[in-house]
């Protein structure tokens, strides 16, 4: 007992002290900065000057609130975060499901399928999708070619192109997440529910789909973040006037100079995305009590 106590010491000081160099470069890579941009989110910003040094307001921050224009843009990316998340759990729980529980021999060869997109530019992905949703791309085009449709369909420009290029864009994130998860749902489980009278979508609702509840949420949660900040993708698909709180940031620093607005558009995007991870994980472990 007292040679084991010793090592117990040294393994709960070494294993922090392990961490340590890890967390310090973490926190200079990515704390830091966002401290930085603290007092400058409170400045106040002339057009004809810049920011004004020694100013201090919340004006940037009550902004958000008060502010029509603000308050659009701001739902329009929680919106958009939200409905892609669910288009990407909706089709990648079924492909991830064929990919985990289908012919081994395939499952190499749709994995590759997968993630393959990934390996392309964003850029060229983005412009990929240009060439299909545009008034003249091949969607349309081929739409009025069978007479479906008199006059092309709107779908760039809008949220429906930027809900259709984004989970283009991120459904392989989701389908990653899931497969693992549902590779590691016990058969005899679902074997024992089955023989117990259970039917295939019974023993799914009942067994397959709560012990793949964390895939789910570490799935949803991954899209949503790289949804709501998302800038390449946005500003092609959504053009100049289609806006979201990236574009809407990365235009009030680069185009307008008014650094303090964009700062406070980046606090507030990064609560937002932090309320997302704490509630998602309250609803986990919520789940996973229940479960």
């Amino acid at each position: 007992m007292n040679a084991v106590a010793p090592a117990a010491r040294r393994r709960a000081w070494q294993d922090p002290a392990l961490l340590a160099p890890l967390t310090i470069l973490l926190a200079a890579l990515f704390l830091a900065p966002l401290l930085l941009m603290v007092p400058m989110s409170f400045r106040e910003y002339d057009p004809g000057t810049g920011v004004v040094a020694g100013s201090w307001t919340l004006e940037n921050y009550s902004r958000l609130l008060t502010d029509e224009f603000y308050r659009e843009v701001a739902l329009r990316t929680l919106g958009l975060g939200l409905a892609v998340t669910a288009c990407s759990l909706l089709l990648g729980y079924p492909l991830a499901y064929v990919i985990a529980r289908g012919n081994p021999r395939w499952r190499v060869t749709l994995v590759l399928l997968v993630v393959f997109p990934m390996m392309l530019n964003l850029v060229v992905r983005s412009f990929g999708w240009i060439a299909l949703l545009s008034n003249h791309g091949l969607i349309n085009n081929l739409l009025v070619g069978l007479g479906l449709i008199d006059t092309p369909l709107k779908l760039m420009f809008n949220l429906t192109g930027l809900i259709i290029g984004l989970t283009h864009i991120y459904l392989p994130f989701m389908v990653l997440m899931l497969v693992s998860s549902i590779q590691g749902v016990p058969r005899d489980v679902e074997a024992a529910a089955s023989t117990l009278g259970s039917s295939r979508f019974h023993v799914f609702r009942a067994v397959t789909l709560p012990l793949t509840a964390p895939g789910i949420l570490t799935g949803s949660i991954l899209v949503f973040v790289l949804t709501v900040s998302a800038l390449v993708t946005p500003r092609m698909l959504g053009g100049p006037t289609y806006k979201v709180m990236a574009t809407l940031i990365y235009d009030e620093y680069m185009q307008l100079l008014d650094w303090p607005s964009g700062s406070a558009l980046a606090f507030a995007l990064t609560v937002v995305v932090l309320a997302f991870i704490w509630a998602s994980s309250r609803l986990a472990k919520r789940w996973g009590g229940m479960a």
